[in-house]
């Protein structure tokens, strides 16, 4: 996807059951951010900068919501350990990560694989991808702060 297509209605299942659609956040700006794995150094870095910085990022009008390919248990247990108060879908078939356009070819110590590519998207009220924060771009110890710096300027 690229900035000013609309993402998905039905984005998936998050750590407690509950499907989430796009619908659910009109009105509302989304921070959608996919990234490789729980309970990762890097990816429990980017969770925690957006939970320590949730409520700066809902007085400018976004929620949050993770993705990765890890199942429904192990989202939980990586939202409970954290303290993370934001929806992590389990896109165990990779089925929005791929429509997103974060699965990808990774080069991973020279040996290329498939997986997620940690990006970021900025969604606007009527759910239309408005910035998209790309694997480079990300600084996972201070990526909500990335974030707010750009939504800020």
């Amino acid at each position: 996807m690229q900035v000013g297509d609309k993402i998905p209605e039905v984005l998936g299942v998050d750590q407690d059951g509950r499907e989430i659609k796009s619908s659910d956040y009109r009105g509302r700006k989304i921070v959608l951010y996919s990234y490789p794995r729980a309970n990762t150094s890097g990816c429990t870095a980017e969770a925690c900068s957006l939970q320590a910085h949730r409520e700066a990022l809902a007085s400018a009008g976004y929620e949050i919501i993770g993705v990765s390919k890890d199942k429904q248990t192990t989202q939980k247990k990586f939202a409970d350990a954290q303290g993370l108060e934001f929806p992590l879908i389990a896109d165990v078939e990779t089925s929005l990560l791929q429509t997103l356009g974060a699965w990808g070819e990774k080069n991973m110590y020279g040996k290329k694989t498939m997986g997620i590519l940690r990006t970021t998207y900025l969604v606007n009220e009527e759910g239309i991808i408005e910035k998209i924060f790309t694997p480079k771009e990300i600084k996972t110890k201070i990526h909500a702060e990335q974030i707010l710096d750009y939504i800020n300027k």
